[in-house]
């Protein structure tokens, strides 16, 4: 049986003064080597992108951490940011893709800007500067330190009881990294919380009525995945939902080149 394929939202960054379309190693090698499926990468075209070929043709969905946020205007809100810190390219593409994906049915894993990105898509809001908050912790990494260290253990978040992420995980509370400044403020219609930090940040979520996986987790399972057994495992049943969409759609012109 020939590998599902998944499409892996890029960002749009400038590269010798030419606009290029980017994800980072870490997704791929994630994709490849511990979920099993075969990367595809999904350039920032916005509304230029044909979002219904697109998952007709894919298996499963990826929504990729940045160092960029989600324009506060999709959620209502006045932007306290600089244009250097959003991707509005990114914003256009991967907004109607994840409310697309999760109405069809593919696959969704959605991870730190992806996991704030399906929560706004769905019609939820995002704090733009978590740190700011009196109550909240600083989920911020130390850029100072090697990049081992900036993706080793943060602090605790805490999963919800009989939720799908303690079930796959077999327990209640788990060590992840910490690498972001924004994160979800008020949950959107649909979602469910699978994890919160502990100042109540919402960590983790799943749409309660997707017809197949949608999970969103705001730490960075795709570092090392294949080191980790809670990240592995994450993965592993990522895949295992691409191969069961896959399956089930099996499409005509397959056929003719097993």
């Amino acid at each position: 049986m020939m590998r599902p394929i998944v499409g892996i939202t890029a960002c749009y960054k400038s590269v010798s003064e030419l606009g290029n379309d980017c994800v980072a190693r870490k997704y791929t090698d994630a994709v490849a080597l511990v979920a099993d499926c075969v990367p595809l990468l999904i350039p920032t075209l916005g509304a230029a992108l044909d979002i219904h070929s697109l998952l007709q043709g894919v298996d499963g969905i990826l929504a990729t951490g940045s160092t960029s946020g989600v324009e506060p205007r999709h959620y209502g809100s006045e932007s306290q940011q600089t244009p250097d810190g959003l991707d509005t390219r990114r914003d256009a593409t991967t907004l109607p893709l994840l409310r697309a994906a999760v109405e069809t049915g593919v696959p969704l894993l959605a991870i730190c800007r992806g996991h704030q990105e399906l929560n706004v898509a769905l019609g939820g809001s995002l704090h733009q500067f978590v740190h700011e908050l009196p109550d909240k912790m600083d989920h911020r990494e130390d850029i100072s330190v090697p990049e081992e260290e900036r993706y080793g253990p943060a602090h605790t978040v805490h999963l919800t009881r009989g939720g799908f992420l303690a079930k796959l995980f077999g327990r209640t509370r788990l060590e992840v990294n910490s690498l972001h400044w924004q994160g979800i403020d008020r949950l959107a219609p649909g979602l469910v919380v699978e994890a919160r930090a502990e100042d109540a940040l919402i960590e983790g979520t799943r749409v309660a009525a997707a017809p197949a996986f949608a999970v969103s987790v705001q730490w960075h399972p795709e570092w090392q995945a294949a080191e980790d057994a809670c990240s592995r495992a994450l993965f592993q049943a990522f895949g295992e939902a691409c191969r069961h969409h896959r399956a089930a759609t099996a499409r005509p012109w397959m056929a003719a080149i097993r």
